[in-house]
């Protein structure tokens, strides 16, 4: 998913703690000095980690080619490279579900796993195990995780406070509350999310996993027919059909319902954490002053989230100069620099700066509980773990459309398992 920065990443210069003259593992292509090429998307990570470069270099005593591209000639650049077996790209920034399981299989990607075990004071255990997991493919860990996000609910509190209702905890007080909410208000609606065939996949994934399903079963089967997988379709599909916006469209994606959230035209919304300041400044919305997060509701099988990386850094395997790849890597990734790019909005995949008052001071406090909460029960996907990623998320969201737009939810869950278990002979071939 693009995610367009929402805050400017100060320019704060973090003492190395690491040793980084001794940190690279000591393989035949470390150095003492030389030149490490590194490809970062245009982020607000990436200006943060721009502006500390210097102290890498003058601690490594390496010089960092650093080229930045946007996400279309990222993908551009990678496709060329990378098909080519180029040497030319030490460091990548990817996106460890969108593209991490096809650069994998296609060899791209070096294998990690005894790098992140030799440090303890980098500590690899400090990582969130939803992030983890996302950047681990047939049991090797192929990138490091920089950036991740979850699936909460925004609401407003002076609409729950005119009506009477708590902040729900569960699936059905957030129906019960959206109806009574759209009932009172008719102008305004009790509940909006991502409408869109693919765009909603990702936030219907938390509710799927919260009513006891997934996109496949334990043995790698289409599991979108299942009957917690019809109940979550209908579930999430019918919130919007009848206590949605009027004449609500189906092809929101997060722009389009952020938007009439903002504009104080819905009381709950369920999105990504790492777009609240969309919700939370009121340069950009009406509400700012009345938003208050929460954990997502549980279902029948508990409030089960998604925790993903949305970014990662990995080290290119046709680079011959690995060793000095995962030197920057170890200092980007490390305590310091994951603190600092958190204080600056960044959301961090490592436990300890949750658990650092520092690392939440910039967060609202509501949230910030919803995070530490939604990480440590959170699911480390929030779309079908496929080589082709987009397809997959074509067929798996038809039955959202369907169920919004009031038709047969579980025939249209139907009608997608069977296209899905195809998809997946397909990718096995």
């Amino acid at each position: 998913m693009k995610r367009r920065s929402i805050v400017k990443y100060a320019a704060v210069a973090a003492a190395l703690s690491l040793g980084l003259t001794a940190c690279g593992g000591g393989g035949s292509d470390a150095k003492a000095g030389g030149t490490v090429r590194v490809t970062l998307a245009n982020h607000v990570w990436t200006e943060g980690i721009k502006a500390a470069i210097p102290e890498f270099e003058k601690a490594s005593g390496l010089k960092v080619e650093l080229t930045q591209l946007g996400e279309d000639q990222l993908s551009d650049q990678y496709n060329v490279k990378l098909n080519a077996g180029s040497d030319e790209i030490d460091v990548m920034m990817y996106r460890p579900l969108q593209e991490g399981k096809a650069f994998a299989k296609n060899g791209y990607l070096a294998d990690l796993t005894s790098k992140v075990s030799q440090d303890a004071n980098w500590d690899w255990k400090d990582y969130q195990e939803g992030p983890v997991k996302a950047t681990t493919v047939d049991g090797k860990v192929v990138g490091v995780p920089i950036i991740t996000e979850r699936e909460v609910l925004y609401y407003r509190k002076d609409l729950l406070q005119a009506v009477g209702v708590q902040v729900p905890k569960t699936m059905e007080e957030l129906e019960a509350a959206a109806k009574k909410i759209a009932a009172s208000n008719p102008d305004t609606a009790g509940f909006v999310a991502r409408t869109g065939k693919s765009a909603a996949v990702t936030q219907f994934s938390s509710f799927l996993y919260s009513f006891g399903g997934d996109f496949t079963d334990a043995s790698g089967k289409s599991a979108v027919n299942s009957d917690a997988a019809k109940k979550a379709y209908a579930f999430y599909g019918g919130l919007i059909k009848n206590y949605g916006p009027k004449n609500v469209s189906t092809d929101m994606s997060w722009p389009e319902a952020m938007a009439i959230f903002t504009q104080g035209k819905a009381a709950f919304y369920t999105e990504a954490d790492s777009l609240y300041k969309n919700a939370t400044d009121p340069a950009k919305s009406k509400v700012a002053d009345t938003v208050g997060f929460a954990e997502l509701p549980a279902g029948p099988a508990g409030s089960k989230p998604y925790n993903i990386p949305s970014w990662g850094l990995a080290v290119n395997q046709a680079s011959s100069n690995q060793d000095n790849a995962w030197k920057f890597i170890q200092w980007a990734t490390s305590k310091e620099r994951t603190l600092e790019a958190q204080k600056a909005g960044v959301p961090g995949p490592r436990a300890s700066v949750w658990a650092d008052p520092a690392g939440t001071s910039t967060y609202p406090k509501d949230l910030a509980a919803a995070i530490a909460a939604s990480a440590k029960a959170g699911v480390g996907h929030d779309r079908p773990e496929v080589i082709t990623v987009g397809k997959a998320r074509e067929i798996v969201g038809g039955p959202i459309v369907a169920s919004i737009t009031g038709g047969d939810a579980s025939a249209a869950a139907d009608t997608a398992n069977s296209a899905f278990q195809t998809f997946l002979d397909g990718e096995k071939k």
